[in-house]
């Protein structure tokens, strides 16, 4: 069994089930449009919004109104210390799943 990390922080936040995809979902790519999420997560885009707020006010997600073909749209996309909270939480989840809690 390995030690835990020193930046493995379980993080109540992102802990939320939608959330917790939500950050998943961004992590690996630079920004997602939020037209994509409801479908990709499967919930009302008001759910969405509201996560995303929270995630927000959290600092960790940033949102940008975007002009694309004559419409506007919203670019979401996780901020430096969301990556670092996902990361923290994800490697607090490992440990956890490691000693079977």
């Amino acid at each position: 069994m390995s030690a835990p990390s020193s930046s493995a922080v379980f993080d109540e936040l992102i802990y939320a089930p939608v959330r917790l995809r939500i950050c998943a979902g961004l992590a690996p790519v630079q920004w997602a449009e939020f037209a994509q999420l409801p479908d990709v997560l499967g919930v009302a885009d008001s759910v969405v919004s509201n996560h995303l707020k929270q995630l927000t006010n959290a600092g960790y997600v940033d949102m940008k109104r975007f002009t694309k073909g004559g419409g506007s749209h919203v670019r979401v996309a996780l901020t430096a210390p969301g990556r670092n909270a996902n990361v923290g939480h994800i490697a607090a989840l490992r440990t956890m799943h490691e000693m079977d809690l």
